[in-house]
C-alpha cells in the first residue's frame, strides 16, 4: 500500500462529508415524497436493474450523466430540471453511490436533492412495488 498525498480524503471520509448534507429517506419516506411531487431517480446502470428489478416509476438516468441532465444551467437538462428546487430522490442499489450523486447535485445548488437510505435493496425489504425489467 502506497502513503496517500497529503490532503487526500478515503471514500469513506468523502461518503461521511456527503451524507453530514443529505436529510436521507427511508423508503416509506420515499414513497410519501414522491407521492407529493419528489422526483425519484434510479442511477444504476442497466445490468444492475436488469438482476434486482426497479421501482415503478423512477426516471432512469445513469449516474455517468446525472449533473447534466438535472444542472438548471446545462443544455443536456431535462425539460423538468429547470428550477433549484426541485425535490430530487436518487437511488442506486444499497445507498452508497446515491448519497455521493445527492451531494454533487448539492453542489450544483439542488438544495433539496437527497437519497433513498439503503436504496433499491432497503425499498425491496420495505415491502414496497418493484418490478422486473
Amino acid at each position: 500500500m502506497t502513503t496517500a498525498p497529503p490532503g487526500a480524503k478515503s471514500i469513506a471520509e468523502i461518503l461521511d462529508e456527503a451524507r453530514t448534507r443529505l436529510d436521507r429517506l427511508g423508503p416509506a419516506e420515499t414513497d410519501a415524497a414522491v407521492r407529493d411531487g419528489a422526483v425519484l431517480i434510479d442511477i444504476r446502470p442497466a445490468a444492475q436493474r436488469a438482476e434486482h428489478g426497479e421501482i415503478p416509476g423512477a426516471l432512469i438516468i445513469e449516474r455517468n450523466v446525472l449533473e447534466w441532465r438535472l444542472d438548471p444551467r446545462s443544455d443536456a437538462r431535462l425539460p423538468f430540471a429547470d428550477r433549484y428546487d426541485l425535490p430530487v430522490i436518487i437511488t442506486c442499489q444499497e445507498g452508497y453511490t446515491s448519497s455521493l450523486a445527492a451531494a454533487a447535485l448539492q453542489e450544483l445548488g439542488l438544495h433539496r436533492a437527497t437519497d433513498l437510505a439503503g436504496g433499491f435493496k432497503a425499498w425491496r425489504e420495505a415491502g414496497l412495488p418493484t418490478r422486473s425489467v
